[in-house]
């Protein structure tokens, strides 16, 4: 059983935003930003990633982001953690090729 604070978690941000005029480019062009300079990375259009070292630092990158959402589109956030997170399953067509590396993360004490 892991205690509260100390079981690794991956939070996975997907987003459905317009981009129908220069206004809503540039919004959505901010909010990719923001998620970018959060440490998220993409992980397929529109789906950004990032590991957390806690539930709590997730919720943290959560909040950052429902600070930075733009006014219109649709963005969804999940946390999952690091055993869910191996346990995707990736296919590439109707052959299923190995996963991607995950990005490595270095935490500090």
């Amino acid at each position: 059983m892991f205690v509260s604070g100390y079981r690794c978690m991956w939070i996975l941000t997907m987003f459905d935003l317009p981009v129908t005029t220069q206004k809503a480019r540039r919004a959505y062009t901010q909010f990719r930003k923001k998620l970018l300079q959060d440490g998220f990375s993409r992980l397929q259009y529109s789906v950004y990633v990032r590991h957390c070292a806690s539930q709590e630092n997730a919720e943290v990158h959560a909040g950052r982001i429902e600070r930075s959402l733009p006014d219109d589109g649709e963005v969804r956030i999940i946390t999952i953690t690091d055993k869910q997170f191996e346990r995707m399953h990736i296919f590439w067509g109707k052959r299923r090729k190995p996963p991607d590396v995950p990005p490595q993360q270095l935490e500090l004490f």
